[in-house]
């Protein structure tokens, strides 16, 4: 299923949320390990496969790539890596967490208000994609 021909007024404003994402005040290799992070949670094979490939052309240490599903137990990543990482898990696993207020604890240790929200819309971004690459059986290349 082809959903940017199919609903293409939709599709598009998917990748206008996904240009404001680009635009804002979050560093750029966080977003790669965001975007990585859900797509790996939400099985995505396509996003996963473009992300990596995105991380390692965006200079992201390739061991942080490998890594990234036990983010937890790594020293590689720092505390604000860390707190955006569990955040991602949390609301990319709402059905689930209940997006608790230690996470949230969490994440604003680390990140102003303006920050978290940017973060929010960025998972919630990344999560749109999974679902309209999972639902629509896209291959990875």
């Amino acid at each position: 299923m082809r959903i940017n021909e199919l609903a293409p007024t939709l599709y598009n404003a998917v990748l206008q949320l996904e240009k404001q994402v680009q635009a804002s005040s979050l560093d750029a290799a966080l977003i790669h390990l965001i975007k990585l992070r859900a797509s790996q949670l939400n099985h995505c094979a396509f996003c996963v496969n473009m992300h990596t490939e995105e991380a390692l052309a965006g200079g992201i240490d390739p061991r942080k790539i490998y890594l990234l599903t036990v983010w937890e137990e790594s020293p590689l990543f720092d505390a604000r890596e860390r707190a955006a990482l569990a955040w991602t898990e949390s609301v990319t696993l709402v059905a689930e967490t209940g997006v608790p207020d230690d996470a949230f604890a969490l994440v604003r240790s680390e990140f102003s208000e303006t920050e978290v929200a940017e973060l929010t819309v960025a998972i919630a971004t990344i999560n749109v994609w999974n679902r309209i690459a999972v639902s629509s059986r896209t291959p990875h290349r």
